[in-house]
């Protein structure tokens, strides 16, 4: 296990980190997901952490709340030493029957951070996200809220999660301007099924020193390799049930092939093909994987050990490469004379 620096802070965090939306099962959504109770999540937390896993993600919706119950009892059963782990979870879903009771309001952040302080039997959480945009809240008032958090010790850090490059930017310069806590992370979407983060947020990560934790990394179980592109699949899995995120069907059932070439040369699995293809990039801090089984969190566990060969990574971003786009294209025509001057004087 590797660990990396989060965000433009001096907090390590490992690779991976385990998620929880498999733990609970309450509620119709979550039920499809994961309904591992108590028991079999200790077991799981403590194989993460047997890994070298510091890092544990969780949010107030996830089953309810059930999850956030689950893990804070987890750390308990298992005799967690508080500093060893860094917490995350998410507010912004609906978490009551009233109408304030979801948002990036002042409001539902004080009301949420309470609340998730006591499911995770914490008296503090190290890393604090919004979990969605919310075009009813002003972003300032939601960044001086998160700081308020910070200061008053509730949380250490602050981040994001489903956020456009715009929208991070503005909160960004809304910290900035105001000394206010800044997000340090962005938890989003990507996989090599689906790499759409790489026309703007990447490259906005990079610019600003803000990590990345990557969801869904198999697409939702699609880059498993239990899926084939005549449609057929392995009894219990996941997106037969819950068809999510939605994915180019075309291009990811090309980049599965190429997975699966590259993991039978390898004797390793298609997962971890996948997954080891995301600890390659370079603007990935931390990559989320969740399990029901302590069999299928080994061998998520095991990308770490894996190093992609250059000829490899260059198949594998081949046929995964998105489609040119404006203005994307005419960066790559307009930059092409100074990234010649920069490469030639030894700059790049």
């Amino acid at each position: 296990m590797r660990y990396k620096k989060f965000g433009s802070t001096g907090l390590f965090v490992s690779e991976l980190c385990l998620g929880t939306m498999t733990f609970g099962g309450e509620g119709e959504l979550w039920s499809k997901i994961g309904s591992l109770q108590q028991e079999d999540a200790n077991r799981l937390v403590g194989r993460a952490l047997d890994a070298g896993v510091n890092f544990i993600d969780t949010a107030d919706v996830y089953s309810e709340g059930r999850s956030e119950v689950i893990t804070g009892q987890a750390l308990r059963d298992l005799k967690v030493a508080r500093e060893d782990v860094v917490i995350a979870t998410k507010v912004f879903g609906q978490t009551g029957a009233g109408v304030n009771a979801r948002g990036n309001s002042r409001s539902h952040i004080m009301d949420g951070v309470k609340k998730s302080l006591s499911r995770l039997q914490l008296d503090h959480i190290d890393l604090y996200q919004i979990h969605g945009f919310d075009p009813a809240t002003p972003v300032e008032e939601s960044v001086r809220a998160l700081d308020n958090l910070v200061q008053h010790g509730h949380v250490r850090y602050v981040g994001v999660s489903n956020w456009a490059a715009w929208q991070i930017m503005k909160a960004l310069g809304i910290a900035e301007r105001l000394g206010l806590a800044r997000f340090e992370s962005l938890q989003a979407y990507y996989t090599i099924a689906g790499r759409d983060l790489e026309r703007e947020i990447v490259p906005m990560l990079q610019s600003e020193g803000v990590g990345l934790m990557v969801w869904s990394p198999l697409a939702g179980g699609l880059l498993s390799g239990k899926y084939s592109r005549d449609g057929q699949a392995e009894a219990g899995s996941r997106r037969a049930a819950f068809d999510f995120p939605p994915v180019d069907q075309e291009r990811a059932y090309d980049s599965i092939e190429v997975l699966r070439r590259v993991a039978g040369a390898r004797g390793v699995s298609v997962a971890q093909v996948a997954l080891a293809w995301l600890l390659h990039q370079q603007a990935v801090t931390s990559v989320i994987i969740g399990a029901k089984r302590v069999e299928q969190l080994d061998d998520n566990l095991a990308a770490t050990a894996i190093r992609l060969t250059a000829d490899e990574l260059a198949e594998l971003d081949q046929v995964s490469a998105l489609p040119p786009e404006y203005p994307g294209w005419m960066h790559v025509r307009q930059g092409e004379y100074r990234r010649k001057q920069l490469s030639e004087s030894g700059a790049v």
